[in-house]
């Protein structure tokens, strides 16, 4: 874990933290480690996203009816 952190309070459905006690016992890693890689991951992807969009932003919007049609055409459904 980082020299620098935060302490904060969070809440878990009583399955995923018993999901995640068993986890990190088996692991050998905290279970602060292992939500910390979950967040870095979550926000990595989010971060992907954000730049796929930026790269897309000019190409034209079509309706969904458009896209039916347009997959129906090319012989996707």
């Amino acid at each position: 874990m980082a020299t620098l952190s935060k302490r904060s309070t969070i809440y878990l459905d009583p399955a995923l933290h018993q999901a995640l006690r068993l986890k990190s016992l088996e692991t050998s890693r905290s279970m602060s480690e292992i939500i910390n890689d979950a967040v870095r991951e979550a926000l990595a992807e989010d971060a992907e996203d954000l730049a796929a969009f930026g790269e897309r932003i000019n190409e034209p919007l079509i309706s969904y009816e458009q896209m039916v049609k347009k997959l129906k055409e090319d012989g996707h459904i």
